[in-house]
């Protein structure tokens, strides 16, 4: 019996996938878990392996072309089988007709793109996403009022941005439409280079636009003495590369972030509507910086484990996201992030949220500066943290008194925790 490859959901909100390139052409042989395509969606581009072994039978999405989740895009068969037809619609996407649960990512059969309702019920029942519903909850539109440009008429991210930004929808009191405020045009002169972005890089414009409209950012930044984990590392670096893994100062501020995630639980929460939802998992999101663009793989589990243990994780997921090796449970899920502005130089970076969480953490550049001790003037090992929080439930002063925390551990670092 043939196994049907699907698109897999390679983050939380994420309803669709493009298929950058196939490393395998139809006829070709093919192992389980080899590379069999590759994809870019908003959190990451990966390359996926195949569910199954046997015979590449059918290619359904071309290279270039976008579909849901769970849309079939191969059929993997037995040497000298022959293809049946897939129960699938236009591109390889299972028809809505007997819609239920989507199944996990690399399953070896086809699931069924479920179709969702809106807000309304009876005849304005549109397929959309969850992010999809949530703009148009919070901007107060009826999704059946668009034209869905998805398969079988779903509504996509762009869809609903393109509504909102035309002037149709109900615009919030006080605010302007978007129709007043038209892009400015763009001058191209003699000389210049017109590249179009790459499917990476718009996903991850959309995702960005996307989380300002939905968060309130505010931004608290401190400055942070690193002294006590620069010797703590100095004299732990050697046991740690016995052990295989590199003991960076990321290792030491991801351990005191977990920790302070404990006791300020609402740092390690989401919105969701007019209701809270304290993480019970503090999963930490650790952004990679690649070529094209930025991914954010997760370190699930992150407040089990020790200092070792996430310097040991931290690394894996750098270096596999560098790799496009990444599974997809391992871009979503994350409840908090730290990004590394720092190791480039910035002092300090303000950071856009990641959704659906409530905070996320910006590591300056750690360098020798001129500090007041005693009343002298010292060299100390220094660099800015900045927090960016969600001020729609995260107030100034619970985001302080975790960033204090956060300082104190860091300036107070255990060597019995390294």
């Amino acid at each position: 019996m043939p196994t049907f490859v699907v698109m897999p959901q390679m983050g939380e909100s994420i309803a669709e996938g493009t298929i950058v390139r196939w490393i395998k052409k139809v006829g070709d042989v093919v192992d389980r878990d080899e590379p069999l395509f590759e994809i870019s969606t908003d959190k990451v581009d990966a390359e996926i392996p195949s569910p199954a072994a046997g015979v590449l039978m059918d290619i359904a999405v071309k290279e270039g072309e976008t579909v849901p989740v769970n849309s079939v895009v191969a059929t993997i068969g037995a040497a000298g089988e022959k293809l049946d037809t897939a129960p699938a619609g236009a591109n390889g996407a299972q028809t809505s007709e007997s819609a239920a649960p989507l199944a996990p990512a690399y399953a070896g059969t086809v699931a069924p793109v479920a179709t969702v309702a809106s807000e309304d019920d009876g005849d304005d029942r549109q397929k959309s996403s969850p992010l999809v519903r949530r703009i148009a909850k919070e901007h107060n539109i009826d999704i059946g009022r668009i034209q869905g440009s998805g398969i079988g008429g779903r509504v996509t991210k762009q869809d609903i941005l393109t509504f909102i930004d035309s002037g149709a929808a109900a615009a919030p009191i006080a605010a302007r439409p978007a129709a007043e405020h038209p892009a400015v045009p763009v001058t191209r002169n003699v000389g210049d280079e017109v590249v179009p972005m790459s499917v990476m890089r718009k996903k991850i414009a959309e995702h960005m636009v996307v989380s300002k409209r939905t968060s309130a950012h505010v931004y608290s930044v401190f400055e942070v003495n690193y002294s006590r984990v620069d010797q703590i590392r100095k004299a732990k670096k050697e046991d740690y590369e016995r052990s295989g893994a590199k003991l960076t100062f990321t290792s030491f501020i991801a351990k005191v972030v977990v920790d302070c995630l404990r006791k300020h639980k609402v740092i390690n929460a989401s919105l969701d509507g007019d209701n809270i939802i304290y993480r019970n998992d503090i999963n930490l999101g650790i952004a990679v910086a690649l070529e094209n663009g930025l991914i954010v793989p997760v370190v699930k589990g992150a407040g089990e484990k020790n200092t070792l243990g996430l310097s040991k994780a931290i690394q894996d997921i750098a270096d596999r996201a560098r790799a496009k090796k990444l599974n997809p449970e391992e871009v979503h899920g994350g409840t908090f992030t730290i990004t590394n502005p720092g190791n480039f130089g910035a002092q300090f970076g303000l950071p856009i949220i990641n959704q659906p969480q409530v905070a996320i953490l910006g590591v300056g550049t750690i360098e020798k500066r001129p500090v007041v001790v005693d009343d002298a003037i010292g060299i100390r090992l220094m660099g800015f943290l900045t927090l960016g929080y969600d001020h729609r439930l995260v107030d100034g002063a619970v985001a302080d008194q975790f960033m204090s925390d956060v300082k104190k551990g860091i300036e107070n670092f255990d060597p019995a925790q390294a």
